[in-house]
């Protein structure tokens, strides 16, 4: 691991603490959590007992209180193990969906939730998408109605990871159907297993195997008053907020991956033979590799630079838009030469390359397609 003038010793511990968890709790079983299309809760709840899932949170939830640097480091090394469905169901329960409960949440709200957060007991899920409404954020149709001393929620979601086996969703709708676009918009919490609240269906994906993901329908969902989380029709803007640490840690595990998938591919080209020697003397194999470890080396510092920004507190809406649309098309760049100097072994279903290759794909798409960052950075030109 090479220093960097990023990260603290303390930041650098815990890189290497993340790293060896990856190397031996998680690699040698994440196979069999592919096949089962899960994660398992009790690998879940050891990240909680090592200090994993609390990354950002105050310390009397048992968090850590580091910052937006510390999320980078986590979702590089969990991109590093080579299972994107495995860094997304983590990610998502600590960087994606738990942060709204963390910035909006009210105190009671946050005394009642943020220690099983922490602890892995209770894993989060924030449900946003729907069939008609993916990075248009301002298009979602799903609805809450007042009703009583509380509402009632009308509606579906799509592509929701974390969907089938989570415990606690944030999930956005409209609560005022005269407004317009980003207007009228609330976020709610729902727990697993309250009425009116199912699975319509569990996802069967091409990627991102161990990461359950699912359609969900609210049908005459009735929630309390207190489950609106923060301000009533703030919804849009509490989403937008959140996005920004969610596409730098998407940048993050993108970048973790294409550094194991060139790590994989030197150790396997240094070995092949090929014409009387091995793949790795071949020029335009060496270069187009070291090509791509400079694109990649490139993008990490783009990564943590936005990080370092957010960190201090800086307006970076630019520069994490850079990072969600270079380091998702990069990562598929990287998978396909990689993919391309594995041979036929790089196309065998299950081989790790051929694997990271199919994970990879979603990182254009999920988070903010690239087509939709570019148009951020563009704004901002």
């Amino acid at each position: 691991m090479t220093p960097s003038p990023f990260f603290s010793e303390e930041l650098q511990q815990f890189r290497a603490s993340v790293r060896r968890f990856v190397e031996t709790e998680v690699r040698p079983h994440a196979a069999a959590w592919e096949a089962d299309g899960l994660v398992p809760r009790a690998v879940l709840r050891r990240m909680g007992e090592l200090g994993f899932l609390g990354v950002r949170y105050p310390e009397e939830y048992g968090g850590s209180h580091l910052d937006t640097l510390a999320t980078v480091v986590l979702a590089e090394e969990l991109g590093r193990s080579g299972f994107g469905g495995f860094a997304v169901t983590v990610l998502v329960h600590t960087d994606m969906a738990s942060p709204h409960l963390a910035r909006f949440g009210t105190a009671e709200q946050r005394a009642r939730y943020m220690p099983g957060v922490v602890s892995g007991e209770t894993i989060t899920a924030v449900a946003v998408t729907e069939p008609g409404a993916g990075s248009d954020v301002a298009g979602l149709k799903t609805r809450a109605e007042r009703r009583g001393n509380g509402w009632v929620l009308t509606g579906s979601k799509m592509f929701i990871t974390n969907g089938v086996h989570g415990d606690l969703y944030f999930v956005a709708a409209r609560t005022d159907p005269a407004a317009k676009g980003s207007r009228g918009i609330s976020m709610f919490i729902v727990e697993a297993g309250t009425p009116g609240f199912a699975v319509g269906r569990a996802l069967d994906k091409m990627g991102w195997r161990s990461s359950d993901t699912a359609e969900l329908v609210f049908d005459g969902c009735h929630l309390p008053a207190d489950a609106l989380l923060g301000q009533e029709n703030r919804g849009f803007y509490q989403v937008m907020e959140n996005f920004q640490n969610e596409r730098i840690v998407l940048g993050a595990m993108a970048m973790g991956e294409a550094a194991r998938a060139i790590e994989l591919t030197l150790a396997y080209v240094k070995d092949r033979p090929a014409f009387g020697g091995v793949l790795w003397d071949k020029q335009a194999i060496r270069q187009r590799l070291a090509a791509r470890a400079a694109e990649v080396e490139a993008a990490r510092q783009l990564v943590y630079h936005a990080a370092w920004l957010d960190a201090h507190g800086h307006d970076c809406v630019k520069e994490v838009s850079m990072v969600k649309a270079h380091c998702g098309e990069l990562v598929n760049r990287v998978m396909y030469d990689c993919q391309q100097f594995h041979g036929g072994f790089g196309y065998i279903r299950d081989s790790e390359i051929e694997r990271m290759a199919r994970d990879a794909r979603i990182q254009a798409i999920g988070g903010g397609a690239t087509e939709v960052m570019l148009e951020e950075v563009a704004k901002r030109m």
